[in-house]
């Protein structure tokens, strides 16, 4: 059966234009949103001073030093979309959202309802821009995919002609936020289409004409269905389910839920009972519902669309995204607090892609794990259960970012640079709380320090940690010179690092020798990390 009609309406560039309107900036401010140290989105006017997605955040600040660079943030992304989505709402009720940025409809409601649809294409910029204050465009064509690429071309394309307009385009569209998802998803479409194009496909009409079952020998099922997308199908046959309606998941609240932070963290157990109870049948969410009621009657109603099998993080993201919306939202913001919160698993699929790893990966363990650090949370606030996320720097502080449980995990500095200066492997399993004050000294009691270029100024023979007695160095070594952000003026750090293995300590106080990575900064030395 052929895919049907659909309507999307994009905004460009949104998590530039939400970041720039939550900071309360002018349309042509020249803005870029960066995660991991790159740039994962930016506004028309920075695009236009050479700043590109995927450079690093150097690289575009140097093209552009006027550049406003922001943080990455969904939930913004998604509390300043939400006014688009009610605007779009007013004129073809069913919205789905995609991800912030990027709604969907069915077109047939709205086309028979206002004749045509060009007219329906119209309507929608208009009433976007007059209520929202954004601009967007509209896409029209047999699919979600089909009319997703439509749309940011400003196309309509006549029926039963989305894989005529998908023929030509390069195949590097295959990997589209709304098709892939995030995580492991992306990433696997992201190394298909790598792939694709290393061995000559370089447009989708060409992996379109590959025959079916050679495609599916040869990529399996990521690439069976990146083929029925290339053909102007939809990505999964007709085998969706309805879902049983026990399935549906409902908490109320009392008190109700009125602040934000209140919100994103009473949506944690529900969304983890849902996937829990969907897991259970065999079963995975692809369209989510979210309703909610406030003690002034109000009903509120949205529907998520996500490109692969919710997982429970996914189902809480959208959920706390669709909150956030709500609660603060100007256009559609409730007169009083939320009572009741309802999840709907609008539309379910085989889970067999949520399956289990062979050897227990994600298994009971872990759910039961998580379920705890919900309930220490519940006690005692989010912040009381942090996880380390390890991503790039110079030093042990530098690469660890601690970020509060079920929060994105997303390190405070990419790890792909080369990151010279770089402390060699191991890394210290320990990481002092407190600065640990250290003294060292050669072996006629002389204070050893570092150099101006960056060599000890005597053999380390005795090492005092945190005011306890000197104790004899066992071996070293070192130094390895640090000097950063040089080109600061007033700026800049030096610094040089030290690993020495001490001698156990007088009076059977200490078992084992100790190991210690020390820091001399400005004269003084510290105590940086232990090694066990």
């Amino acid at each position: 059966m052929a895919p049907v009609r659909v309507v999307v309406v994009w905004c460009p560039d949104w998590p530039a234009v939400a970041g720039a309107a939550a900071e309360g900036l002018v349309a042509q401010t020249l803005v870029a949103v960066v995660a991991a140290n790159r740039v994962v989105a930016c506004s028309a006017a920075a695009r236009a001073q050479g700043v590109r997605r995927g450079q690093r955040r150097r690289e575009a600040q140097g093209r552009c030093p006027e550049l406003v660079v922001l943080a990455d943030d969904p939930e913004r992304d998604a509390r300043v979309f939400e006014p688009v989505v009610a605007a779009v709402e007013t004129l073809a009720p069913g919205v789905e959202v995609v991800h912030p940025g990027l709604v969907a409809v069915p077109a047939r409601g709205p086309t028979q309802y206002f004749g045509s649809e060009p007219t329906v294409a119209e309507r929608i910029v208009d009433v976007v821009a007059a209520q929202a204050g954004v601009e967007c465009q509209v896409g029209i064509a047999d699919g979600l995919f089909a009319a997703t690429l439509a749309a940011h071309r400003g196309l309509l394309v006549p029926p039963d002609s989305s894989a005529g307009f998908l023929a030509m385009l390069s195949i590097a569209e295959l990997h589209q936020p709304a098709v892939t998802g995030v995580g492991r998803t992306a990433a696997d479409r992201a190394a298909l289409v790598n792939l694709l194009h290393r061995l000559g496909l370089r447009t989708l009409g060409a992996f379109a004409a590959l025959p079916v079952d050679d495609v599916a020998s040869r990529f399996g099922l990521d690439g069976v269905r990146a083929h029925r997308l290339a053909r102007g199908l939809d990505e999964r046959p007709l085998a969706r389910r309805d879902p049983p309606v026990d399935l549906t998941v409902t908490r109320r609240f009392d008190p109700s839920l009125e602040r934000v932070d209140a919100a994103a963290f009473a949506s944690r157990e529900p969304a983890g009972q849902l996937h829990t109870a969907l897991a259970s049948r065999g079963l995975a969410c692809v369209r989510l519902g979210i309703s909610a009621c406030t003690e002034a009657g109000e009903e509120l109603h949205r529907v998520w669309r996500c490109a692969g099998p919710l997982t429970a993080s996914g189902i809480a993201d959208r959920v706390r995204w669709q909150l956030d919306g709500w609660l603060t939202s100007r256009g559609s913001h409730p007169s009083a607090g939320i009572t009741l919160l309802q999840l709907i698993p609008e539309e379910v699929i085989g889970g067999q892609a949520l399956q289990r790893g062979l050897w227990g990966e994600s298994g009971e363990d872990d759910e039961r794990a998580g379920r705890a650090l919900v309930r220490v949370q519940g006690m005692l606030g989010p912040e009381a259960v942090l996880i380390g996320v390890l991503g790039g720097g110079r030093g042990p502080t530098d690469r660890v970012r601690l970020v509060p449980w079920g929060d994105d995990p997303i390190p405070a500095h990419d790890a792909d640079p080369p990151w010279p200066g770089r402390l060699p492997a191991p890394s210290p399993p320990r990481v002092p709380a407190r600065t640990l004050p250290a003294e060292v000294f050669d072996d006629a009691g002389r204070a050893v320090k570092v150099s101006g270029r960056g060599r000890l100024t005597g053999v380390p023979y005795r090492i005092a940690v945190d005011g306890n007695p000197p104790r004899r160095v066992l071996t070293w070594a070192g130094p390895w010179p640090l000097e950063e952000r040089w080109w600061e003026p007033g700026g800049g750090r030096r610094c040089a690092r030290l690993q020495a293995v001490l001698d156990a300590e007088p009076a059977g106080r200490a078992a084992e020798p100790l190991a210690v990575l020390l820091a001399c900064e400005t004269g003084r030395w510290w105590v940086e990390g232990i090694y066990e």
